[in-house]
């Protein structure tokens, strides 16, 4: 139901877990109008990582990679799918580059 609110897809990641291997993935399928523009939200995959990392039994990376996506949408980043008027718009790569820098930051912050 959640995902049918628009420009949600780009942000739902998902996990298939059973037995002996696990299928991460965004929900979303594909978009080949926008391949090679920048424009793809790649937060849905990027938390699909982070749930992956939770299931390897690395809490502490996928908290990080989490605090990265809320970093950056905290910081006003968004891909085309949700900019709009007083935020600050990035490409799929830019997106990606602010949540590995805060997921970075958030890794040297926490003590070992």
């Amino acid at each position: 139901l959640a995902a049918t609110l628009p420009g949600s897809l780009g942000l739902l990641p998902s996990a298939s877990v059973g037995g002996a291997v696990g299928l991460f993935e965004p929900v979303h399928g594909s978009a080949p109008d926008i391949a090679g523009q920048g424009k793809a939200n790649p937060i849905a995959a990027i938390l699909s990582g982070a749930m992956m990392l939770d299931e390897l039994g690395r809490p502490e990376a996928a908290r990080a990679v989490r605090h990265g996506v809320e970093a950056a949408l905290a910081e006003g980043y968004r891909t085309a799918d949700l900019w709009r008027e007083g935020l600050t718009y990035a490409s799929t790569d830019e997106m990606g580059a602010r949540i590995r820098d805060h997921a970075v930051q958030f890794i040297n912050q926490v003590p070992a």
